[in-house]
């Protein structure tokens, strides 16, 4: 009998004004009366949803209607657009510079997690637009010279043939002294410089030009300067490149010529433009050279690089000089120094390529 005569005190702490339980006048309702009104259905999918009153009218960047109901702007209509009206009339403000992409300024490594846009991206910094063109040559050694090269150097391994042995071209330690340990190999005897190894040409590694390197050698320009700018004339015409001036490294008396003395320019081109100066000398320069014979075999560095000369009446056979000879003085044309940088990795794979392309070779072929 305690026990209820306390139930209604109990009751009365529980929703009195200094206690957190409170009883909600909406969930008694809902509770008690069982014809609540039931929500609104929602709008079916194709109407859109009402603006609300108080969101003003739409900007008027922002096309209301969908572009193909919009009509066609004519020439007078874009007449009387005037942007800064439409600019002072704008409520809403474009995005800032501070919102654009901006790539990374360095890069830091692959590990970072900011990464720069590949070169392709428009957006990198380092993007170069093109090509625009494609080279002839290029385009010959892509469909036809890369597939010969992969048949003419593949060599058949029958299953189960043991590996050659690799040539030993490092020098190890021998062990009379403790301080030999762990150090690094030797290089060969005579201070020979060690050239990279020759590997089998497959698709990964098919011998490729890469650059061309031209340079041209005046030393009358000790004398007379305008020897120098004649050969820079010619050299840029040729090439389609500025050429850099050259010194001289050591002083050679016969000549009159002083360590320092500007005798010489050079200029190096890449890419399509190599391809186009390539393709030029062997269609309209060799075949206009009387008993040419072609490079000699010996040439090379063995490291895949292939150069050859051309004397001074031999450079005036170029297209841009032969078409404007008289702009240039005849016994003031140099000749230059052509040398064809390639991918590949011995001389042997860097003639094959270049007999490829059109560059006959003569003589002994030394590897």
């Amino acid at each position: 009998m305690t026990a209820l005569r306390e139930l209604p005190r109990a009751g009365r702490q529980l929703f009195s004004a200094a206690s957190h339980w409170k009883p909600c006048t909406s969930s008694i309702r809902r509770c008690a009366s069982t014809e609540a009104a039931a929500p609104p259905p929602p709008p079916p999918p194709s109407q859109p949803k009402p603006r609300p009153a108080t969101a003003g009218p739409l900007p008027e960047d922002i096309e209301a209607a969908s572009g193909l109901a919009t009509p066609i702007v004519t020439r007078e209509d874009v007449r009387l657009i005037d942007p800064r009206k439409r600019a002072s009339r704008r409520n809403f403000e474009l995005p800032h510079e501070r919102y654009r992409y901006h790539p990374p300024k360095y890069y830091r490594g692959p590990l970072h997690p900011v990464q720069p846009p590949p070169a392709s991206d428009p957006v990198a910094r380092n993007f170069t637009p093109g090509p625009f063109n494609l080279p002839r040559l290029k385009q010959t050694y892509h469909s036809t010279i890369a597939s010969d090269l992969m048949t003419l150097t593949y060599q058949h391994t029958p299953p189960g043939t043991e590996p050659r042995p690799e040539r030993v071209r490092l020098r190890e330690w021998d062990d009379s002294s403790p301080y030999m340990k762990g150090r690094p190999k030797r290089g060969p005897r005579g201070n020979d410089v060690l050239f990279p190894l020759e590997q089998e040409i497959t698709w990964r590694n098919i011998p490729e030009v890469r650059a061309v390197h031209v340079s041209m050698y005046v030393p009358k320009a000790k004398k007379n300067p305008d020897h120098l700018i004649v050969c820079r004339a010619v050299m840029q015409t040729i090439t389609g490149v500025r050429p850099s001036i050259t010194v001289n490294h050591q002083s050679v008396a016969q000549w009159g010529i002083i360590r320092g003395d500007r005798t010489g320019v050079k200029a190096s081109v890449y890419g399509e433009q190599a391809w186009e100066f390539i393709d030029k000398v062997i269609q309209l320069v060799l075949p206009k050279i009387k008993e040419w014979q072609g490079v000699e075999g010996t040439t090379g560095d063995s490291t895949g690089n292939i150069s050859f000369g051309l004397k001074p009446h031999e450079v005036g056979y170029f297209p841009e000089v032969e078409a404007n000879y008289s702009l240039y003085p005849a016994k003031m044309i140099p000749g230059c120094r052509i040398m064809l940088e390639t991918t590949a990795k011995s001389d042997r794979h860097a003639r094959l390529l270049c007999s490829t392309i059109g560059i006959p070779f003569y003589g002994e072929l030394v590897d």
